[in-house]
C-alpha cells in the first residue's frame, strides 16, 4: 500500500471530484451562469451540458494531465531538475527515492487542485440557485486564500524535504 497508496488516493480524489461535479450539476438551470464579474453578478452563460462537460474536463483532467506531465519530467530529467541540493538528492543511490517523493508530492498538489476546483464548481451551483444569480465574493476569496495557503505549505514541505542532511 505504501508504494501505491498516493496513486490510489489521487485517483480516488479525482473520481470523487468527478462524481461530485456530475451529481451536483442536476440542480443547474438549462442556461448556467458560468462567469461572474467583480461584483459577483453573472455576465456570461452557457448550456448546462457545455458547463458540465467543461467542468468535468477541468476538475478531473487538469490535475491528471499536470501530474502525468510532472511524473514524466521527473523520471526523464536529472540535470534540468531544479531542487535544493540537487547533486546530493539525485545521486545514483538516492535518485529513485527522490523521484518517487517528487511524484507523490505532485499527486498531493493535483488532489488539492481537484478539491479547489470542485469547491469553485459548488460555488457556481449555489450562485445559480440564487435569484438574481450571484457568486459570493467572500466565499470565493476564502477558498482562494485557503488554496494559496495550501500551496505555501506544500512548497515549504518540498523545500524542507530537500535540505541536505548533516
Amino acid at each position: 500500500m505504501k508504494r501505491h497508496g498516493p496513486t490510489l488516493i489521487f485517483v480516488a480524489v479525482l473520481a470523487a471530484a468527478g462524481w461530485f461535479v456530475f451529481n451536483t450539476s442536476g440542480a443547474l438551470p438549462e442556461q448556467v451562469a458560468s462567469h461572474f464579474g467583480s461584483s459577483g453578478a453573472a455576465d456570461s452563460f452557457v448550456s448546462r451540458k457545455g458547463y458540465v462537460t467543461f467542468t468535468l474536463i477541468f476538475v478531473v483532467g487538469l490535475p491528471l494531465v499536470m501530474t502525468s506531465i510532472l511524473t514524466l519530467v521527473f523520471r526523464g530529467a536529472t540535470t534540468s531538475l531544479n531542487i535544493p541540493n540537487r547533486d546530493y538528492w539525485l545521486a545514483p543511490t538516492r535518485r529513485a527515492e527522490t523521484i518517487a517523493f517528487l511524484t507523490r508530492h505532485s499527486m498531493r498538489f493535483g488532489a488539492c487542485l481537484a478539491a479547489f476546483l470542485s469547491f469553485v464548481h459548488w460555488l457556481v451551483v449555489r450562485a445559480n440557485a440564487r435569484q438574481p444569480v450571484e457568486l459570493s465574493n467572500s466565499e470565493i476569496y476564502a477558498g482562494a486564500l485557503l488554496f494559496v495557503l495550501t500551496i505555501v505549505v506544500w512548497t515549504v514541505w518540498l523545500l524542507l524535504a530537500f535540505r541536505k542532511p548533516k
